[in-house]
């Protein structure tokens, strides 16, 4: 048994403390982080009571209820940043990586002091599937509501849509690596393909802005 709470204090004090020495877009990102880890706990509380209340075991509850609430509170920092500050579209997605790390790193924290860390290969998957998927899901919500703000598109129809493509994609990715074999690999895969697609896509769709701005 581990206390989350705990480590999420550890780990919070000194990101906390360095917020005092640095000032602009590395001020917002570690701000951004400690929202995630804090989103991190939440979700996990609200998925630990959803489970107890539906009485699903920890499988049930990792394929239908953990992407549902993950995502879900993802978003809401995502949301409340569009909604309050009006970001530019760089600045929305420099906030929900900075989200999505901060819940990925949390949980992998939480997880590998859970079941340990002696095999490397294991702590090496950890970080390239769980947390690249974390990571992956919000930003591509946050390049849609972009995308859809620019276009005159943003609507709650729109986020819902959205919202429900990322829990899919979450619930997909712990479907595929409950059960070892090669849906566990494809599992393992995904997000990091995922990544670098999202990643291309976000390069052209960059130099095509910044071209449009000088002509």
């Amino acid at each position: 048994m581990i206390y989350a709470e705990n480590i999420l204090l550890c780990i919070t004090i000194p990101l906390l403390i360095s917020l005092l020495f640095v000032q602009g877009s590395v001020r917002r990102f570690i701000a951004a982080f400690l929202v995630g880890m804090g989103v991190c706990l939440l979700s996990a509380y609200i998925s630990g009571f959803l489970s107890m209340a539906t009485m699903m075991g920890e499988n049930d509850t990792a394929i239908y209820i953990s992407p549902i609430v993950e995502e879900l509170m993802k978003l809401l920092p995502v949301l409340f940043c569009l909604a309050v500050f009006d970001p530019s579209e760089q600045g929305l997605d420099f906030v929900a990586v900075a989200v999505g790390a901060g819940f990925a790193t949390f949980e992998n924290c939480c997880y590998i002091l859970t079941s340990g860390a002696e095999k490397l290969v294991y702590t090496m998957i950890r970080g390239l599937s769980v947390g690249v998927m974390h990571i992956v899901s919000i930003f591509a919500l946050a390049f849609w509501l972009a995308v859809a703000k620019r276009l005159g598109a943003l609507t709650f129809p729109s986020v819902v849509g959205a919202l429900s493509l990322s829990m899919i994609f979450h619930a997909l990715y712990n479907l595929l690596v409950s059960a070892p074999g090669v849906s566990s690999v494809i599992g393992y895969l995904m997000p990091i393909a995922t990544a670098l697609v999202l990643a291309l896509i976000y390069r052209k769709l960059g130099k095509k802005l910044e071209t449009a701005k000088k002509t």
